[in-house]
């Protein structure tokens, strides 16, 4: 039997992370992706290796920025914030799935 992929499309992670924390508010890292394969119904899981330097990137290209804080466990840890500039591509980014969804579906359609 064929192993399942999950792995979430290239570029599809930085939509999920950015409306996650969008709606949510100030996130650590586990709860983000605690939320989101969640939110997905197991169908999506962000793995440590894919998150922490998507997390940077976006911080650096200032979508987000990033505190230290204490989680609910008493831990220290990363909180990320959306910011005016992360707002901003995350509506580029819901524009450019609902362009790459709308492309699939009419091939799905038309074959």
């Amino acid at each position: 039997m064929a192993k399942k992929k999950n792995d979430i499309l290239q570029g599809t992670l930085a939509l999920l992370v950015l409306k996650t924390i969008g709606a949510h508010g100030r996130m650590h890292g586990y709860a983000i992706t605690s939320h989101i394969q969640q939110a997905s119904g197991d169908l999506l899981r962000v793995e440590k290796g894919s998150l922490y330097p998507a997390l940077h990137r976006m911080e650096q290209d200032g979508w987000l920025r990033a505190e230290w804080g204490t989680t609910e466990k008493n831990r220290e840890a990363r909180f990320y914030v959306i910011t005016a500039a992360g707002r901003k591509q995350l509506a580029l980014e819901e524009e450019s799935w609902a362009r790459l969804r709308e492309g699939v579906t009419r091939v799905l359609r038309y074959a």
